[in-house]
């Protein structure tokens, strides 16, 4: 049993002002394994003042001297990937692929941003102007529990590459990971104040950086609904923010592709994460032709998946990351069925064989519309729901008759004629024939799936401001 009860502000470690403590569970045995003491409007004031002080200097700060500091970050953050992963599967349950990933992940995206800025131009010529691009001022990150640390490392390194200063406000649920990154980042000798981390709550320490007058510019990872109030509290100040929110994302098999391969990315693209992912591919589009012998390639894909604690390499789905959110995937399965879902594997409650831990069984609905709330609304959780089609126009109608846009999927032996159909499915990635991550390629949503890009060139120019100078 643990508890966390140091916030960073200014360089330092150092006692918060707030005084709640916040309980702390390992999902897969629904045990208490510490708790994690939370900031509070008070601690958040401190750490803005920090990064206002830092930011005179730290914004003048030259590229090489940039890049160097993200290449110190990138070998702390590496140096303790035994520390982060042990720390991800106890704290959240994440399958040992997908930690493995992660941690990975997190430190390399101090190399990419590196890798940005070594090709990036800070001032141009347009014409008889002059253009300058100068950072926007303090940035206030507030990440996600499902990706805790690839996102604050992502968040973090693109305001440092664009010279500005940040207060990270991580996700309360993901405190011990959070300390073990907090750590790593310290030993890379970052000068005080250009980053601090303050946990709490959403409501507190959240609200408070959404509608400071000293916060620039917020950049959020989560769901749609705060993403609407952090644009609300924003407003009032002009914040500048970058939103990735909720997706609700479709998978396009197409007619010609191989259904082996296409029903394997179905699933790896469909259960990422536990199901717990923003860019999951809930929404199956399959062909009403190939119908049958898809649903049948599937059933069997989905009955292979291992459901259990990270301690097993070969577990592919682990727990929820909370009751709540278990209660929340339940109450999701239970409205398929009422609204005349099609059950074809899964369904409530635990898999056979676990008696406790907040897992779900990787679950499959056929026979759902577009009209249907399981198909409209983001579950978060290893829930796939099957739409067939009659032709290639009604399933890009069906694919873009959607409230989110973040990212989509499109699966075919003709690459060229999926890249047409990806051209007009209104998303912002689309992944074909589960094509990898690429690094610098920007992430964002289109529609409620949130404002602005992440990654790369594009993630660093929505942290800077536009100045022409004529004469």
């Amino acid at each position: 049993m643990r508890t966390i009860d140091t916030v960073y502000i200014d360089g330092q470690f150092v006692t918060p002002h707030g005084e709640e403590l916040f309980d702390l569970f390992n999902p897969a045995t629904e045990e208490k394994i510490g708790a994690v003491r939370l900031g509070d409007a008070v601690d958040t004031q401190a750490a803005v003042a920090a990064a206002k002080r830092a930011f005179p200097t730290y914004s003048q700060t030259t590229k090489t001297e940039r890049i160097a500091l993200l290449r110190r970050l990138h070998d702390a953050v590496a140096a303790r990937a035994d520390a982060l992963a042990a720390a991800m599967i106890e704290e959240y349950g994440a399958p040992q692929a997908f930690v493995g990933f992660s941690v990975a992940h997190a430190a390399n995206l101090f190399l990419d941003m590196a890798q940005t800025l070594e090709a990036f131009a800070f001032t141009q010529t347009v014409g008889g102007a002059q253009v300058t691009l100068q950072p926007v001022g303090v940035v206030a990150a507030i990440s996600p529990w499902n990706s805790n640390i690839g996102s604050i490392c992502s968040k973090l390194a693109t305001a440092l590459a664009a010279g500005c200063t940040v207060v990270i406000k991580p996700s309360e649920m993901s405190a011990t990971q959070t300390q073990v990154l907090t750590e790593a980042l310290h030993e890379a000798g970052v000068p005080p104040g250009v980053f601090n981390i303050v946990n709490g709550r959403g409501d507190v320490v959240g609200a408070e950086l959404s509608s400071h007058p000293d916060v620039a510019k917020v950049t959020f990872t989560g769901s749609t609904a705060v993403g609407r109030s952090i644009m609300r509290a924003g407003a009032e100040t002009m914040k500048r923010v970058t939103l990735e929110l909720g997706g609700k994302g479709p998978n396009i098999i197409l007619p010609d592709a191989d259904m082996e391969a296409a029903v394997s990315t179905v699933v790896a693209v469909g259960f990422l994460n536990s199901g717990q992912a923003c860019i999951a591919g809930t929404r199956v589009l399959a062909p009403r032709s190939r119908l049958p012998e898809f649903l049948e390639r599937l059933k069997t894909a989905v009955a292979a998946l291992a459901v259990g604690e990270s301690a097993d390499p070969a577990v592919k789905i682990g727990p929820m990351v909370s009751q709540k959110q278990w209660d929340r995937v339940q109450s999701y399965i239970r409205l398929g069925l009422e609204e005349g879902g099609e059950l074809q594997i899964g369904g409530e409650g635990r898999p056979a064989g676990l008696e406790r831990g907040w897992f779900v069984q990787p679950t499959v609905f056929a026979g759902v519309n577009n009209d249907m709330r399981i198909a409209r609304e983001e579950i978060f959780g290893p829930v796939l729901c099957v739409i067939p089609y009659d032709d290639e126009e009604e399933a890009i109608a069906i694919a873009n008759d959607s409230p989110y846009g973040l990212q989509a999927y499109v699966e075919s032996v003709d690459v060229a004629h999926a890249r047409r159909v990806a051209e007009r499915l209104d998303c912002g990635r689309v992944t074909i024939n589960g094509a990898p991550h690429a690094p610098l390629a920007p992430f964002g949503g289109f529609k409620q799936s949130g404002i602005g890009r992440e990654y790369g060139r594009y993630g660093l120019e929505a942290h800077l401001e536009v100045k022409a100078i004529l004469g």
